[in-house]
């Protein structure tokens, strides 16, 4: 491995801690490198091969808590789904770089558009449904605006895709960068 690309991974890790109850009332604390993380949930990498509940609290080094449930397991690499489905914009400052931030909104912008474009819709048409103005969706769908949640969820209804396709699915070839979601 080169010493950038070496320097480059070591620059978007994290470390944190996977807590949950093993089923006697005792609390095991287990230590996870935070590999990926988005609005819905964060890929983690055990630093042991212990048993790791289907609920746990994921701690992140600044302290912020997030209970998550088991999404996938591989190994010492679990995919995590945040337990409240969505991490709140303060939540994902914490949590994530501001590149990491502004590729995930990218993401999403591009599923947008692709559902959008699928069902026949026009940028204009969308606004106009969910009652912002075309000229937010057009920064939306470029990934250079926040789409709030509430937004979100009607644009699923709209379009017929699931939210956690919107935020979390693949991203659209011509998209590069994105995180992936766990």
């Amino acid at each position: 491995m080169s010493e950038h690309r070496a320097a480059v991974r070591h620059h978007t890790l994290r470390t944190g801690i996977v807590e949950f109850d093993n089923g006697t009332g005792s609390i095991i604390s287990v230590p996870c490198t935070i590999r990926d993380v988005s609005g819905t949930g964060a890929r983690l990498q055990l630093n042991s091969s212990l048993w790791v509940a289907e609920q746990f609290t994921l701690i992140f080094s600044n302290g912020l808590r997030k209970d998550c449930r088991v999404a996938w397991r591989k190994g010492r690499l679990i995919g995590s789904a945040f337990a409240d489905g969505y991490a709140s914009p303060d939540e994902q400052a914490v949590m994530m770089t501001e590149q990491e931030q502004s590729r995930h909104r990218l993401g999403i912008g591009a599923r947008v558009r692709t559902a959008r474009e699928t069902r026949g819709y026009t940028e204009a048409q969308l606004a106009e449904l969910i009652g912002v103005s075309p000229g937010f969706v057009s920064l939306a769908e470029k990934g250079e605006a926040e789409i709030p949640l509430y937004q979100l969820m009607h644009i699923a209804d709209l379009l017929l895709v699931s939210l956690d396709r919107l935020v979390a699915g693949p991203t659209p070839s011509g998209v590069s960068g994105e995180v992936d979601a766990a």
